[in-house]
């Protein structure tokens, strides 16, 4: 392939992923039928704090308007979760994982049947919350729960297959970048509400200045620890093939601090929007949602603790599925590498897993910090939940990801077109 060429796919991909989540965007301005836009209004404008405003966000606005695409891509992430968790303890899903490519294609066949069957539970539920909500639905009854959990299941199984066809066809991972539009497309709406209610005077300018500063203070902090790298010397010996000696380089093995990237604070906000399903929705005037939903909001110490274990959890579980210290040992072996003072084989699996246990407790720790911090700031005020720690993150870690494939895409084209020229030119 020319280098031409390669720039002409690398911007088909881009226009094919720009194209995609346009139409994500236009669907979560599609209504859901039998809503009253007004009474909807009205209910929203008193629940954007707690779990309704976070399964809004990753809606990308979507729960606010009831959209077709209410529930977003979250009955997709939560059935990847419970399929990799029962990865790791079944032994039935594990024997899939080890057929490889197959066993990789059933796996997420059963992914793709379980995001059906939470989002037509959820779907039911929202249906049944809808109606509870005084004079919100025009027209009460079976067929509009049968059209809204029909509507709903049949807009997350589409969402779930653009996520697919731009990690196919695109640029980036799909649903990550689901997610990323619809906080993108937010942010600007969230900006102008904080001004508007500096204007109205229910926020200072100095607590407005301050929670930018923090905002641009965790956006720098976050570039920085998703950049920083932990080399491993490795050494190759030098190899003797006639009169001539190979070998006898060294190279590093580097180790991302934050090896599961931004999973982990994801997964952990889809664990904690699962009492909102279970809670049928009912958002009004439901006393079991109430009580519930006040220790989840933000700042409460029970919604702190589960998500801050939540990240934890997942960024050690989801460094453990990327990450093989055994298997990365091993094939260091196998082309002769060795770290320095480190016996080959187990002892250099043993080396590297204390090693990436020591910065994965540091990664756990930082997305903790960055999700959680500014939480306690915009917990007693009325910040949009799109100015939140878990926003920023995601926005931040999906560019940085985005742009390091673009990036080497070109670097891949770029080293093609000067191979060709060194031998046309020979």
């Amino acid at each position: 392939m020319s280098s031409s060429q390669h720039t002409n796919d690398l911007r088909n991909r881009i226009l094919f992923t720009l194209v995609i989540l346009a139409i994500y965007r236009l669907g979560t301005f599609v209504p859901l039928p039998g809503i009253d836009p007004q009474q909807l209004q009205t209910l929203m404008e008193g629940n954007q704090k707690g779990l309704l405003g976070m399964f809004n966000v990753f809606a990308g606005g979507a729960i606010s308007r009831m959209a077709i695409f209410a529930l977003g891509i979250m009955p997709y992430i939560s059935s990847s979760i419970i399929v990799q968790l029962l990865t790791g303890v079944s032994d039935y899903f594990k024997n899939l994982k080890a057929q490889g490519e197959i066993g990789r294609r059933k796996i997420t066949q059963i992914t793709r049947y379980g995001t059906v069957l939470l989002a037509t539970v959820q779907g039911y539920g929202l249906a049944v919350g809808l109606e509870s909500s005084a004079n919100l639905v025009i027209n009460p009854g079976m067929f509009f729960k049968i059209s809204t959990v029909t509507t709903i299941v049949a807009g997350t199984v589409f969402l779930m297959w653009l996520g697919e066809q731009i990690t196919q066809r695109g640029i980036g991972n799909g649903i990550s970048l689901i997610i990323f539009s619809g906080i993108v497309a937010e942010i600007p709406r969230a900006l102008v509400t904080t001004f508007e209610l500096g204007k109205s005077g229910a926020l200072s300018g100095f607590i407005i200045f301050l929670i930018f500063i923090v905002l641009i203070a965790t956006i720098m902090f976050i570039v920085f620890m998703e950049r920083a790298l932990r080399k491993i010397l490795i050494n190759y010996p030098k190899r003797q093939m006639g009169n001539k000696m190979y070998g006898g380089d060294s190279s590093h093995l580097p180790l991302k601090i934050n090896s599961a990237g931004v999973i982990p604070a994801i997964f952990a906000s889809a664990l904690l929007l699962l009492p909102v399903t279970f809670s049928n929705f009912n958002i009004s005037n439901n006393e079991t949602f109430l009580n519930i939903s006040s220790y989840f909001t933000q700042g409460q110490p029970l919604y702190m603790l589960l998500y801050a274990s939540g990240i934890i959890f997942f960024t050690f579980f989801y460094t453990s599925i990327v990450f093989n210290p055994n298997e990365t040992a091993e094939n260091l072996r196998k082309y002769g590498g060795f770290i320095p003072g480190i016996r080959p084989g187990e002892s250099t699996a043993i080396y590297i897993d204390n090693i990436l246990t020591k910065l994965t407790t540091i990664g756990a720790l930082y997305l903790t910090a960055v999700c959680l911090l500014p939480e306690f700031l915009i917990a007693n005020y009325p910040i949009p939940f799109y100015l939140g720690g878990t926003a920023i993150l995601i926005v931040v870690v999906v560019s940085i990801d985005t742009v390091t494939q673009i990036q080497t895409r070109l670097m891949s084209s770029q080293y093609e077109s000067l191979i060709k020229k060194t031998k046309f030119g020979k």
